[in-house]
């Protein structure tokens, strides 16, 4: 299964970090949704991505795909998760696995409360496919986007 020694890195250096998601910049991902990008390419991430999205009561966003797997836990809040046009009701600390290629959305269940997840990609590479519009961006560049925006 692993062509690699069991005790060999999988990653050549990531320098130890401690990233506080209160002290970095967020960006609105539209429909009372902000996302904070936590572990990225930025500093030093060579094997995944993290971050989080706050959505306000209510927010929700678009249905998409991702050119790799994806692992989403709720931090706060209840939501509704649709995974390849199920629904699926999730609260604090259930945990999503959503293949490559499969679709899938978040909305808070809550139309007052918020609603925070951590998400998870198995690639620095990854890409999200907007499905209504076809159009797909790299993950970490709307990141770089945002950041540039809000200068």
């Amino acid at each position: 299964m692993h062509d690699r020694p069991v005790d060999e890195p999988c990653f050549a250096s990531f320098p130890p970090a401690v990233l506080r998601p209160e002290e970095l910049t967020s960006f609105s991902r539209g429909g009372g949704a902000r996302t904070i990008p936590l572990v990225t390419q930025a500093v030093g991430a060579e094997v995944f991505l993290t971050g989080q999205t706050l959505f306000d009561g209510g927010a929700g966003i678009a249905l998409h795909t991702h050119n790799c797997p994806e692992s989403v836990t709720i931090l706060e809040g209840d939501a509704i998760v649709e995974i390849d046009g199920t629904e699926h009701r999730v609260t604090r600390f259930d945990t999503t696995y959503v293949p490559a290629g499969t679709s899938h959305r978040f909305r808070n269940a809550s139309a007052g409360e918020p609603m925070r997840i951590l998400w998870i990609y198995a690639s620095v590479d990854a890409t999200r496919t907007v499905v209504e519009t076809g159009v797909t961006a790299r993950v970490d560049a709307e990141h770089v986007k945002a950041a540039a925006d809000n200068r």
